[in-house]
């Protein structure tokens, strides 16, 4: 058996962690049985938003009318377009594989981690012993109970960032954050794409003024069924035959793919997690603190196998504090404000409440709302649909919560993340008082935030 001060079981944020706490001295092992980097780097955020990127530039092609240009899109070389994106994350996943190996401290194992005992793992052949753990082992995507699905091929999210050549058409089971970006995605190059959604709306989470509005957009490049169970599957020849039940009316469906995009569930039975004693949650999660401390001592746990949220950047925020709490004194993560984004077409981010969420609180609140066709940019690039919505305290005018459909959401949503962080009483008068280029698109932020009723 090899002792160790820390054991730290995931190379996405986890390797954060691994690599700081040898830095000041623990003797620290890594346990990763994949590429290093976790899921971001190898297959989530990095290389969809690659690949994603060739969408929006031919998206941008087909609107080129619009401005005067008459420009095409004579081929698509769907190979290049996914090749790119897979070397980049396997050289990066290579090169941490072989800085960590090259130094003693950390010790990476290259292997599935397997609880055995409250603080010993088994990774492959080695039984480790960690005075301290760190599960960061993240999540996989759920595949749901269908009948059929065990005899036809079908993708989850990893193997269609890795796909080599364009299907000619797709069926997406799910309407959340995953059927949107790859929907998008391989829709905007050329396949044909239908989704099949339970609930009457696409990104259901979002405030419902943005989820109406996406799914009216993609209404009409997409065929969407809504309200829509899925009975079976079949494949026949190299298609699959897809059951669709939709307002008790049953109807076959096919596609060359299958991609199942019906959320994601944490590796914690992968882990034989019950094992340490730590307390799951009834999804599988782990139960953690505002320290990110589990149920037992001396055991944390963050990113996405805790599943208090499932971004990158909120497991980044997650382990400079779970560092911070085995070194020294124990400190509360500060999420405050927490922002998202959804890199569709149009892309999507939001922060704090929605809608129907400050609803269901009863709290009294106000909305101030801009489109970005009413501004000098918005104008100038031609966007008809986009705004920008804030859900404000009708007594403190405190923002409850922002949401942006359009271009550059992802970026704008920051101006408003940096005005909570400076100030959350005073953010919205920070928003409408602070000089704004014009006519940059931020101004539809300062304009959406200048219509809040006083």
């Amino acid at each position: 058996m090899k002792e160790f001060d820390l054991i730290v079981i995931g190379s996405g944020s986890g390797l954060n962690v691994a690599s700081a706490a040898a830095e000041q001295g623990l003797k620290t092992a890594i346990i990763e049985e994949g590429p290093l980097g976790g899921t971001c780097l190898n297959r989530g955020c990095i290389p969809s938003k690659m690949i994603i990127h060739s969408a929006d530039v031919a998206e941008t092609i087909r609107q080129s009318a619009l401005f005067g240009l008459n420009a095409t899109i004579r081929s698509v070389n769907f190979r290049k377009v996914t090749r790119r994106a897979s070397q980049v994350v396997d050289a990066d996943a290579h090169a941490i594989e072989r800085s960590i190996r090259s130094s003693k401290n950390p010790l990476l194992f290259k292997a599935r981690a397997k609880f055995i005992g409250k603080y010993t793992v088994q990774a492959g052949n080695e039984i480790l012993r960690g005075k301290k753990i760190v599960i960061a082992a993240g999540a996989r995507p759920v595949i749901p109970s269908i009948p059929g699905l065990n005899t036809v091929p079908y993708l989850t999210s990893t193997e269609a960032l890795r796909l080599t050549s364009l299907p000619q058409s797709m069926i997406i089971i799910g309407g959340g954050y995953i059927a949107a970006e790859l929907g998008n995605f391989y829709g905007s190059l050329g396949c044909k794409i239908t989704i099949i959604q339970r609930g009457p709306l696409l990104i259901s989470r979002e405030d419902t003024d943005v989820a109406e509005l996406l799914t009216t957009l993609w209404k009409k490049k997409y065929t969407l069924l809504m309200n829509a169970t899925t009975r079976n599957v079949v494949r026949k020849g190299k298609m699959v035959i897809v059951s669709v039940e939709q307002g008790g009316n049953v109807r076959s469906i096919s596609a060359e793919k299958l991609l199942l995009a019906t959320g994601v569930r944490p590796n914690t039975d992968l882990l034989d997690v019950q094992k340490t004693g730590v307390k799951l949650n009834e999804q599988g999660f782990v139960v953690v603190n505002k320290y990110m401390e589990t149920s037992v001592k001396n055991i944390w746990a963050l990113g996405d196998v805790a599943g208090v949220y499932l971004f990158k950047h909120s497991a980044n925020l997650e382990a400079d504090y779970v560092l911070q709490n085995i070194l020294s004194t124990p400190t509360a993560v500060d999420y405050y404000p927490m922002p998202h984004a959804i890199f569709t077409n149009p892309q999507i981010a939001g922060i704090g409440m929605t809608e129907q969420e400050v609803q269901e609180k009863k709290i009294a609140y106000v909305v101030g709302k801009y489109h970005y066709k009413d501004t000098g940019m918005g104008a100038a690039i031609e966007e008809r649909d986009g705004f920008v919505k804030f859900i404000v305290h009708r007594k403190t005018q405190e923002i409850l919560g922002c949401h942006i459909i359009g271009p550059d959401a992802s970026t704008l949503i920051h101006e408003v993340v940096v005005a909570l962080k400076a100030d959350r009483k005073r953010a919205l008068e920070i928003l409408r008082t602070a000089v704004h280029v014009h006519p940059a698109l931020s101004e539809v932020v300062q304009r959406a935030a200048l219509n809040v009723p006083v």
